[in-house]
């Protein structure tokens, strides 16, 4: 599955470099008319982050995005700055199909358990930001990327491993915007120790070339944002590079 992203700021579009909140891109379209013409291209899912939750830690977006839920017809995953159980409430009430639970899920993951045996751990996915140490263990980021965690990713994912949650999403930060190829050895080395994990990939992605060899890995999904928007290629093309079911 391909998941165009949408990286929201100040209600607009954005990208940013290597998760530096200080290089930033804006890019016209509303993303209520960007998500359609997601929609328009063939994809079924969009994913969507609250950049301006992420970074002050309570989602600030929740309004827009579930306008995008509502307005258009695609799955939408999202999040940034949830914090609360009346914030995902909010998001799935308003026709949110998946909830992304970030930071919390490192520093708080008995809440974020809860949360999944209360609403359906199917209705979450966990997402893991990563920065690769000198030893090259991957850790996940906290704080809008601007902290990283003692725990390393293989045993945080081994704590949630029983739990039937909807998706896994891994974030190489060095890669993320850059557009020059996904962390490719870490995605082999995560579905390696956990065959079964939904595994979304994300960060990295320039070329077609890059989907293509994202997909020999048979993740179960990869998200494309910046290429998408720069015009490296279309979602078309991108969708096209599925095998066929």
């Amino acid at each position: 599955m391909i998941y165009p992203a949408i990286d929201l700021m100040d209600g607009g579009c954005v990208r940013l470099f290597k998760g530096d909140f200080e290089q930033r891109t804006n890019y016209d379209g509303k993303p209520i008319d960007v998500a359609q013409g997601f929609s328009d291209a063939g994809s079924k899912w969009v994913h969507i982050v609250d950049l301006d939750g992420a970074k002050n830690e309570t989602a600030a977006q929740t309004e827009l995005i579930v306008s995008i839920a509502k307005a258009v017809d695609i799955k939408v995953q999202t999040g940034g700055g949830i914090r609360t159980t009346a914030q995902i409430k909010a998001l799935l009430d308003g026709g949110v199909a998946r909830v992304v639970i970030g930071s919390l899920a490192v520093t708080q993951p008995d809440t974020v358990k809860a949360w999944m045996n209360e609403f359906g751990a199917a209705r979450f996915c966990l997402a893991f930001d990563v920065n690769i140490d000198d030893a090259g263990i991957p850790r996940p980021a906290l704080k809008g990327w601007t902290e990283s965690s003692d725990i390393d990713l293989y045993s945080l994912i081994k704590t949630y491993k029983d739990y039937g949650f909807g998706a896994l999403l891994v974030t190489d930060i060095a890669k993320d915007g850059v557009l020059q190829g996904s962390n490719i050895d870490l995605y082999r080395e995560i579905l390696a120790r956990f065959p079964n994990a939904p595994l979304i990939t994300s960060g990295g992605v320039g070329t077609l070339d890059d989907v293509k060899a994202l997909i020999t890995l048979q993740p179960y999904g990869v998200i494309i944002g910046k290429a998408l928007y720069d015009n490296k290629f279309t979602l078309k093309d991108a969708i096209a590079c599925l095998p066929s079911v």
